[in-house]
Formats: C-alpha cells, structure tokens, sequence
C-alpha cells in the first residue's frame, strides 16, 4: 500500500487536566536535577560547560498544569495515522504529538509501551505529563511543557514522492520553532523521523532535546547501546562515571536489576554509530537510531523497588505491564544545554523500527558481543549509509509548505511573527491562529499599552523584547505585574520587586503580594514572606467574596493561595494562621488530597500527632504529587516520631525506632532515592 497520513479517533479512559494553575510560576517547582559532580569525575570539557550553560531560574512565561485529578472516563482523542503496509504510527497531534503506538504489521508487535489510560501526572516543567509513546521534549532539563498542549499538525511532501505528517510549534521556554517531520518509505519496516530546531534571532539560544521512548518491560528485557560507560544519575543527585554493563554488583542493562529509579547516560565514543535497543527474552524489541548530531543516548528505569512499581500503578491501569525508557538526545545527558547561534539550526534524523537478534548473544555474559550482534543485525536491517542518505533527502523538504492542515497548535508562534517579522518557511504560524492568550500582547504591540486594568490570571511574556515594551508602556496594575514578571525571569530581582510594589500601589490585589511573598522567601526571608502570604491570601478572600463575572477565577486564585501559604506559614511558626487559612477552605477542596496533606502537617505542627496520624490512616490521593516529591514519606515518619517521644525530645533512638514500628505504608511510598 502506498504511504498515507489519515485522521482517526482514539478512545481512551482519561483524567481531564482541568484549568491552569492560576499563580505565576516563578519557581520550577521540586527541582529534582540538582546534582553533585565528584572531584574524580573526569568530566570532557564540553560537557563541564553545558552542564552550568544557561538553566532555567522559573518556568515562566509558561504556567502550571496541576488542575487535573484521578478520575477517568471514556474520552475520544484526535489521532493523525501515518502508515505502510509494514508499519502503523497513531500520533496524539494535541498532545504533545506523542507517538501513542507504532505497530509492526508483519509480525503484529506493538514496538512501544502503548500505555492503556491517558493518567496526567506531574512529571512535566509544568506538570501535567503523560507515560507511553514517544514524546518529543524540547525546553529544558526534564519533561517538555507542550507534554498536554496542541500542537500543529499537516500533511507534507515526503522526499520518497508520498507524503509525511508535520508537527510544529513554538517552544515558550526558549522561544524557539521546531519541527517534527514523520514518514515511512514505501516498504520500509523503519518510521523516519526529521526533526530541525531554529534560532530565528539575533542572539546565542540555550537548545535542549531528547526524544523519550518508552518500551515494555519485562523481566528479561535488556537494554544495549554501543557504549562501555555510562554517566549514573540517580535521585541522590549525583553524577558519576560508571562501568557497563555491571555497576554496583548488578547487570544494569535489565532495568528490573536496580531497586531504585535511575539515569544511564550512555558514553559513546566518536564515530561510533548512534543506536539504542530494548530486546525481549526472545530477542525481539525496538531499535532507534539516527544521524551523529543526536549524539546521547540514555535508559531511564524505574527499579524494581517498591517506590518504582507505585510509581508505574501510579501512572497507568493496575495490573497491566511496566515500562522504561530509552532516550536519545543532543548532548551526552540531560543536564546540559547545547548554544545555538543567532540565525542557526540543529536538524537530524531519527529512525524507529523492529529489530529480532540471536537471543543467547543478546543476552549472553560476553557484553562485547551482545552489542556487536545489535550492530550487525541494524545495519543489515537499515544500513548507516541509508540513514545519512535520508537525511541529505530530507533536508531540501524541511521547508516544504504544509498542504493541509491536520491540527492547530497556539498562536504564539503568530505573535512572535507579528512582532518580529520571522520568515520560517515549512512551518507556517498564520494570523488566524492567534486567540484571546494573544489578543492583550497583540494591543501591546499595536498601541504600546497592555490596556488591563486587572491583572487576572492570564498568559505571561517575559522574552527581552516585551520586557522592552512592556518598559515603554504606560504603568499601571497588569502593566507593572507583567513587567516585574519578565524582571524577575531576567534575574534582576531587586527590579522585580519595585515593579509589584508599584502594582500594589495601583490596587492589583492579590497576585502581586504572591509574588512579594516569594520574593522574599528567595530571600531567605521566612517571617516577611509568612507576612506576605498572608496579606495575598486575605486578599483573594476578598475578591472571591465580592463575586462578579470574574468569580469563579478569584476563588481559584484563593485555592492556589492557600496551598502556597500555608507551608509558608509554619516555616515561620505560625501555625494558627495556617490553621485559619485552611479552614476558610471550603470543603470539596478540603477534601482534596492535597489540602488533606496540609491538615495533617498543621495537626502535626499544633503538637496533635494522633489526629495527623488518622488523617493518613483514613487515606488520601494527591493527584500531582511531583515526581521526586517526598513530603509524604517525611510527614508520615514525623508523625511517628512525635508520636513514639509522647512529649518528650525525638532522639536518634526514636527516629531508628519510628522507621521499624511505623513503616511507611504503600500507598505513600513514593520515594525515589534510598532513604
């Protein structure tokens, strides 16, 4: 059959992600890629410098997604089919483009980890995050924030004559186009995948990208790539270089060999072809591979330990299979960022296919020869030669036009044509995409006034060049609160600062006396910052009072608050305040398991350790529990401590004792690092 590129429907039991948090993000929530480089390490010099190259201080202009929950029903997806008679990729165009499924028709294996729910889960930059697929992350270090945003999407002309499924956008973070070009040559057992990343401005770009696939797990399954060391990340939040296969007593290329979550960063040498594979028992899985620009390549596993396998029922049905993840990225980890120069682009191919190897060699004891079987089998499967040779096809179609339009992403890529002037052939952002996000940037632009009188919960920019207009414009309450947005993502704090206070003056309420509060909280300011939430939250307990057409926005504002402040509140002993607070809640949101984490500390902190006990003993969910986050498992053994010391001080003795007699349950275990 000929290549096509189709619409379907896709139906899946899904948790819908709700509004956006309300609250500017200024901080990037639990950063879990803070890490230690030992003196020894040895790091090349290269990777020393994208290591510290350019991290991100908040994920604005961007917001948080955690406004989903757990509970999920039979919803119908838009999904765009490419296609062969050997191949079949369903594509979630409003979902990041995630490749939900590639099937190998010939022997009829689905090659990927096909997750059967759509579970959000705050894995993301910005939360909300799904498992399964292959997602394309673009940004920063970490999950991209398009994870559950639309993107656009349109047939294409392949090189081959047939035709290819474009997916675009403008990445927020970086303020950068990309493109993901998908098309399966007539015959050919391998999905190709273009991809090019563009610099349209004057200035160097910070450029991070992996490609994440996530593949079966089984007890059997072996990871390979052409590689004798490995950079270890794990959740203790150190880098090191380590042997492979074995390290620390254990084969770590079968994922179910460690107990805990954990990175290995594969270092291949120069010249080597860039390959990883995921193999069954049988020797059967899927195999990427691509061009020598996309040089890293990673496993993630999630362990076997207890705290992995919640995490996998966590973010799919029980009782259906688990998974890791096989990665492929521009640098040697994830920790770094590549600079891209002004006017410049990365672009590469990648390819997706079926690969069946001598099982006994695969998974044989000789490691040299496990990896020599994989690269003889890819390269009679699809030569290097073939792959380079695409990518030279490829290259003069990047630029192609799209023919019909299959899906419609933001209209942020149309404001920053608008604004600039961009000429970015191949990936169209018309003017009929801009929506109400746009509408008060877009009188910015025109008239040199924001024209808001409130700064409502809204779409932030925070690039140099609005923050250069957004100086030019007249002061006022939205004008100063964006203004001191894009200051503070700047890194001029002190700036930032003024800016708020000036919005105060104008009557703006309560976001920015938010912003104050963590300001002075990164100030290392505790009491000031306590003063602060309290003000902003007593704040948007008025505005949600006075109701309006704007009700249902304030009140959300209010919640968002709360669960800010009242952590804020005991920091700085306060704990009747955070008490108060919580209590002023009403109770559907009480009830969430969020809130009901929070009552539990504030019963911990009034010197009530039994009634925190029964709150965790009457169980509770918290649907974006953060990866990484481990309030739960601290809360909970504080509790135990207090409540073994019955008034008297928690020695080390206690503390010994309260992890023996009160072991975390499994339903809060979700630490990823041994304790």
């Amino acid at each position: 059959m000929a290549t096509s590129v189709r619409r379907t429907t896709l139906t899946l039991p899904a948790a819908p992600l709700g509004p956006d948090n309300p609250l500017p993000a200024l901080r990037g929530g639990h950063d879990l890629h803070r890490f230690d480089v030992p003196e020894d390490a040895g790091l090349p010099a290269d990777m020393a410098r994208q290591l510290g190259y350019q991290p991100l201080r908040s994920i604005l202009p961007t917001r948080m997604r955690d406004g989903y929950g757990r509970d999920r029903r039979s919803t119908d997806l838009d999904a765009l089919v490419v296609e062969n008679d050997r191949l079949r990729a369903t594509v979630l165009p409003g979902l990041g483009g995630r490749v939900h499924s590639l099937h190998h028709k010939p022997t009829g294996r689905e090659l990927l980890y096909r997750n059967p729910v759509l579970q959000p889960a705050a894995f993301a930059l910005n939360g909300a995050w799904f498992s399964g697929g292959i997602e394309w992350n673009i940004g920063a270090t970490g999950h991209t924030t398009l994870s559950c945003a639309p993107l656009h999407a349109a047939r294409v002309p392949a090189p081959d004559g047939g035709e290819m499924l474009r997916l675009w956008e403008w990445e927020r973070l970086r303020d950068l186009p990309f493109q993901v070009d998908l098309w399966l040559p007539d015959g050919s057992d391998f999905l190709y995948v273009g991809v090019r990343i563009r610099n349209p401005h004057h200035h160097i770009a910070p450029v991070y990208w992996w490609s994440n696939i996530a593949v079966p797990e089984a007890e059997g399954s072996r990871v390979l790539a052409p590689a004798e060391e490995a950079w270890h990340f794990g959740y203790e939040r150190t880098l090191r270089r380590v042997p492979v296969p074995e390290y620390d007593g254990a084969d770590r290329t079968y994922p179910l060999r460690s107990e805990f979550p954990a990175d290995y960063f594969y270092d291949l040498p120069d010249g080597a072809r860039r390959w990883i594979t995921s193999l069954d028992a049988e020797g059967h899985g899927l195999v990427q591979t691509s061009t020598d620009t996309l040089r890293g390549r990673k496993l993630f596993l999630w362990g076997a330990g207890r705290a992995g396998r919640r995490w996998q029922r966590w973010l799919t049905e029980p009782g259906t299979g688990g998974y890791a993840e096989i990665q492929a990225g521009l640098a040697r980890t994830q920790l770094e960022h590549l600079p891209l120069d002004g006017g410049a682009e990365f672009s590469w191919l990648e390819a997706y296919g079926p690969l069946a190897a001598d099982p006994a060699t695969v998974h044989g004891t000789d490691w040299a020869a496990a990896r020599g079987e994989v690269a003889d089998r890819l390269e009679a499967a699809l030569p290097r030669a073939d792959v380079d040779a695409a990518y030279a096809a490829w290259l003069p179609y990047a630029d192609r036009e799209p023919k019909e339009s299959l899906a419609t992403g933001s209209g942020w890529g149309a404001l920053e044509v608008a604004r600039a002037g961009l000429d970015l052939p191949g990936t169209p952002f018309a003017a009929a995409t801009l929506g109400p996000e746009q509408e008060p940037w877009l009188t910015l632009l025109r008239t040199g006034n924001l024209h808001a009188e409130d700064p409502l919960p809204g779409a932030a920019l925070t690039a140099p060049a609005w923050r250069d207009l957004l100086e030019s414009a007249p002061s006022g309450p939205a004008t100063d609160y964006h203004l001191g947005l894009a200051q503070w993502q700047a890194g001029d704090r002190a700036q930032a600062v003024r800016s708020w206070e000036r919005a105060l003056a104008h009557g703006a309420g309560a976001l920015p006396l938010y912003c104050l509060a963590v300001a002075e909280s990164a100030a290392g300011e505790p009491v000031r910052a306590a003063d602060r939430y309290a003000e902003a939250a007593a704040a948007a307990a008025r505005a949600a009072a006075a109701g309006g057409p704007h009700a249902r926005v304030r009140q959300a504002v209010r919640t968002a608050l709360v669960r800010e402040a009242v952590p804020a509140l005991l920091a700085a002993g306060r704990t009747e305040a955070a008490d108060a607070l919580l209590a002023g809640l009403p109770r559907a949101e009480l009830d969430r398991g969020c809130f009901r984490l929070l009552t539990a500390r504030v019963r911990l902190a009034q010197g009530r350790p039994a009634a925190a006990r029964e709150i965790f003993d009457a169980g509770f969910e918290i649907a974006d529990l953060r990866e990484g986050d481990e309030t739960l498992g601290d809360t909970w053994y504080a509790i135990a401590e207090r409540l073994l010391a019955d008034g008297g001080p928690v020695t080390d003795t206690i503390r010994t004792r309260a992890r023996t007699e009160h072991p975390l349950p499994e339903r809060y275990e979700y630490r990823m690092r041994p304790a």
